[in-house]
């Protein structure tokens, strides 16, 4: 039987270095690779997140609607007036602010100042809006006259925003005469509050 040599052993121990050195090798680059996949799991979950996050802001925006909102924008969508079904943003014109005749639907100066500049506004957005005009009133009298008070105020708003050039087949008014209030009727500012056009900009 031979007796290995010193040069044998040496071969031996080389090899089998070698083949651990492989082996940690092969470790190492694994981790590496799995250290990127993880990267960019992380990455996407991150990118799915936001746009979780987005989709939720949306609807959060959408359950925060008033009534009134939520109303309009159904009724549109069911006219096959919208193109996305969105509402964009309203604008107010209250009594305690623009100041309506009693039983009376003309618009003041400072009402039209107000609708020229948002009629400016929905021109310069340049956008294919759809807008609804609601009429409302405070509580005080008769509710049928209040019906009837409601639309003819909303009617005003609509017809002075045509003169001012904008499409008629764009626009529809309602009338919810005291059955919205966003005050209390048991007091002068809230009645005041309560009189007021809404008009509702979706697209």
């Amino acid at each position: 039987m031979r007796t290995p040599t010193s040069s044998t052993l040496a071969v031996a121990v080389l090899a089998a270095a070698s083949l651990s050195l492989g082996a940690c090798a092969t470790k190492s680059f694994v981790r590496e690779q799995m250290g990127v996949v993880d990267a960019k799991v992380q990455t996407t979950q991150g990118q799915v997140s936001a746009q979780q996050g987005r989709l939720d802001g949306h609807e959060t925006k959408l359950a925060d609607l008033d009534k009134t909102s939520r109303e309009a924008l159904e009724r549109a969508q069911a006219a096959g007036k919208l193109a996305e079904g969105k509402f964009l943003y309203s604008m107010v014109l209250s009594d305690d602010s623009v100041k309506f005749p009693v039983d009376g639907a003309d618009l003041s100066p400072e009402a039209k100042t107000r609708l020229l500049d948002f009629v400016q506004k929905l021109k310069g957005d340049n956008k294919n809006v759809y807008l609804e005009i609601q009429g409302h009133t405070d509580a005080t009298g008769p509710k049928t006259l209040n019906k009837r008070l409601g639309e003819e105020r909303a009617d005003a708003v609509r017809l002075f925003m045509n003169q001012q050039g904008v499409a008629l087949n764009r626009m529809s008014i309602i009338s919810y005469g005291p059955d919205a209030p966003v005050a209390p009727n048991t007091t002068r500012a809230g009645r005041a509050q309560n009189r007021r056009v809404v008009v509702i900009v979706l697209a």
